[in-house]
């Protein structure tokens, strides 16, 4: 009888006893989507603005950022100091990626036919409310891992930040850095924080 009562407690604790009903929402191909943050776009104002000024307001807003994946609850990463952002374990097809900078209204990075296991590379970004723009289109890559010796298109496309990119096939070698921070140009690689 106390076998038959701990047996329900757990079968209640796990969500109805449904095998992996608490991971429904995690990927079996997840994505990595990469970038950093160039800045944040506000109203124009009669501030004096300096070098220091500037990178002391970025920094700050960097370190203020929220970042997450719309129904995806098991993303891991975030925003770095310098503005560089990475998201591991995202699920692929299409995906919204929200940026709330503190003080700033959210801006949505919207990815769509993302394929399974892929690597988005988005530099440059520039949040704007409820959207955001890139200062480097031409620069925004979709790359799959592939046994082979030299990158080609696959004849896919997705669209990242509503720009048809092509998908790429690569050598699995090329995406080592799919699970590092991004370096933006400027800038030092970040170190890692424990909050």
């Amino acid at each position: 009888m106390k076998r038959l009562a701990i047996s329900l407690l757990l079968l209640a604790a796990c969500g109805g006893g449904e095998p992996g009903s608490s991971f429904k929402n995690l990927s079996t191909q997840p994505i990595s989507v990469r970038g950093w943050i160039a800045d944040v776009e506000q109203p124009q104002t009669n501030t004096y603005k300096t070098v220091e000024t500037e990178s002391a307001r970025r920094a700050a807003l960097f370190q203020s950022m929220n970042i997450w994946v719309e129904n995806a609850p098991y993303v891991s990463g975030g925003v770095a100091e310098n503005g560089a952002f990475l998201l591991l374990d995202v699920p692929p097809g299409n995906i919204t990626v929200t940026f709330t900078p503190n003080g700033a209204p959210a801006a949505h990075l919207v990815l769509q036919n993302i394929p399974g296991n892929a690597d988005v590379f988005v530099p440059a970004v520039i949040l704007k409310p409820n959207s955001v723009d890139t200062l480097q289109p031409d620069d925004i890559r979709v790359r799959l891992g592939a046994k082979i010796n030299k990158a080609h298109p696959t004849g896919k496309t997705a669209v990242v930040a509503g720009r048809t990119i092509p998908i790429l096939e690569v050598p699995i070698n090329d995406l080592v850095d799919r699970r590092d921070y991004p370096n933006p140009p400027g800038s030092t690689a970040p170190l890692a924080t424990v909050r």
